[in-house]
């Protein structure tokens, strides 16, 4: 029976990743591209009929993807075993993006879809700057979940190496809050960015 329900809370984990990243990425390269260009009509329409759909999606998918990464987490005994370096990067990274879904960019977009009162423009740059900071953190995020696997012998850390790849997250967290998009601005810009986070975090990981 535990292996059956730990089956159940990883095949529930996966697919709604799947669902939360796969949203996270449509968002972030389609359609934030095509509001940029799109007719006024077309552009409200898409705010009032197809974003808050698609808005569903994304936070639950979230919300499911933390509960079950919660369970996960704790059956592998990370919460008492720093030695784990991989799975705590991943488990890092992937908290931050499930708060910034629910603490800034679910508020702000309400405001932005008109679904509540407020100053759209600032609730659109605080919702846009976390969403591409979650794009931003998905690959070493990745990296930490797959690689608390499959590449244990060489992302094992050490301390020093762990607590500079967590520190480094963090101060990218604090950006997210109240600092500014950067190279970020552009769908090029975020992953070229976090292709190159996750490589510096993979060399903490593997070589401090």
């Amino acid at each position: 029976m535990e292996y059956a329900i730990g089956f159940i809370f990883r095949y529930v984990h996966v697919l709604a990743g799947i669902t939360w990243i796969g949203m996270l990425y449509y968002f972030n390269f389609v359609q934030t591209e095509y509001f940029k260009e799109a007719e006024a009509e077309a552009k409200k329409d898409a705010m009032a009929k197809l974003a808050p759909r698609a808005l569903w999606w994304f936070r639950w998918g979230a919300m499911f993807t933390f509960i079950t990464g919660l369970y996960l987490f704790h059956k592998l005994g990370a919460f008492t075993n720093f030695n784990q370096a991989a799975i705590w990067v991943g488990a890092t990274a992937g908290t931050f993006m499930f708060l910034n879904v629910w603490l800034i960019i679910w508020p702000n977009q309400q405001v932005v879809l008109g679904m509540k009162e407020g100053d759209g423009p600032s609730s659109a740059a605080k919702a846009g700057l976390a969403s591409r900071t979650n794009t931003l953190f998905s690959g070493p995020m990745l990296l930490g979940m797959l690689g608390s696997k499959h590449l244990s012998p060489i992302l094992g850390g050490s301390s020093t190496g762990l607590m500079l790849a967590l520190g480094l997250i963090v101060l990218l967290e604090i950006n997210a809050i109240m600092g500014k998009q950067g190279p970020m601005t552009t769908v090029k810009g975020v992953i070229h960015m976090s292709l190159l986070l996750t490589v510096v975090v993979w060399a903490l990981l593997n070589y401090v």
